[in-house]
């Protein structure tokens, strides 16, 4: 027998519950927290859609799903809802299949209601029957050991020397959070100019770090002072989660990334972390190499998409040839007007 399920929108009240439900669902994400729903709004002004199933138990209501949605309006790149935009995962998460399929055609539904061209939905390892995927983006994770001597010994002999180059450069690793975001962005601002992509905003990843104060960290490696790398990273149950990154040139001379990772993970298993999520990389990239030269396996993400006013797959990913010309444009521009133009343009490419 079919079980009686309704959907309805979330409303501020409903923080805990939703929270409570993502922390105890096997499937749940750093990205499926409310608070992410607060970040993104109050940092680009996107409208969110954050759906709850409800089961009739007697005579209560029981949660057995949640769908975390947010629209994205651009004349540039289109009308789309996205779970989650900014993130590297997202989509339903439900106790059974007919919450699953309740919040999935509410999801439809919604799409439909506002003319949006598509829906995306990030899933992370579990697609959905019948709809488009787009094989672009891999994920890298693996669980590490409380015992640090046992994890430098899992990392591939390359990068191991590139650790031990770290130390001997006598690099220094340092811990913080927003206290840490100015020398942090210019290192950020300057590899986003550096791969031809507009670049987010300060005020973005300041809303980030204040939001998420406790489940966060900046870590930057200096040499005499100067900074060389640096990664923002969250922190979900058991796993730390590097996010975002930058480095100088100099970085490679000094083995500032390697190091970088590798205070991360230590630091990462002597607070009793056991999972290390590297994020997600396209194929073939150098961030994709990088992470294999770690030791770290791809598995490919399950990025699928409900086609309302479109006839295929879209691709705004700066791997589409033909966004080549603009990124060629983008390079030659100074690293100044980047940061002004740049966040204009990125709170539209999700």
């Amino acid at each position: 027998m079919k079980k009686k399920i309704t959907v309805r929108y979330y409303n501020d009240s409903d923080c805990a519950i939703w929270d409570e439900y993502i922390m105890r669902h096997p499937e749940g994400t750093f990205f499926h927290l409310s608070a992410w729903k607060e970040m993104v709004e109050r940092s680009f002004g996107h409208k969110s859609y954050y759906l709850i199933a409800e089961e009739e138990k007697g005579i209560s209501r029981e949660i057995v799903g949640l769908f975390p949605l947010v629209t994205i309006k651009s004349i540039l790149f289109g009308k789309s809802v996205v779970s989650l935009p900014f993130a590297t995962y997202g989509g339903i998460l439900a106790d059974n299949e007919d919450g699953e399929q309740a919040l999935y055609e509410k999801g439809i539904a919604l799409t439909k209601e506002q003319n949006l061209d598509y829906m995306e939905i990030r899933n992370e390892t579990r697609p959905l029957p019948d709809l488009p995927g787009k094989d672009l983006y891999f994920v890298f994770k693996k669980e590490i050991s409380g015992d640090n001597e046992e994890n430098m010994k899992a990392i591939p002999k390359k990068a191991r020397r590139m650790i031990r180059q770290g130390i001997k450069h006598k690099v220094e690793p340092r811990f913080g959070g927003v206290e840490l975001l100015d020398p942090f962005y210019e290192m950020f601002a300057f590899n986003y100019h550096r791969l031809g992509t507009p670049v987010f905003s300060k005020k973005y990843l300041r809303n980030m770090l204040e939001t998420f104060k406790d489940k966060s960290s900046v870590l930057i490696i200096f040499k005499d002072g100067q900074p060389l790398a640096g990664v923002i990273s969250f922190y979900f149950q058991d796993q730390v989660i590097p996010y975002y990154s930058g480095a100088y040139p100099d970085a490679r001379k000094y083995a500032a990334n390697d190091y970088l990772y590798w205070a991360l993970m230590s630091d990462s298993a002597d607070k009793g972390y056991r999972v290390f999520d590297f994020g997600r990389s396209k194929k073939d990239t150098g961030s994709f190499h990088f992470k294999r030269h770690w030791g770290f396996e791809p598995r490919l993400l399950h990025y699928q998409y409900y086609l309302n006013n479109l006839e295929e797959v879209p691709n705004i990913s700066p791997a589409n040839p033909k966004y080549k010309r603009r990124i060629e444009l983008w390079q030659k521009l100074p690293i100044w007007a980047t940061k002004i133009i740049g966040p204009a343009i990125v709170k539209y490419i999700p």
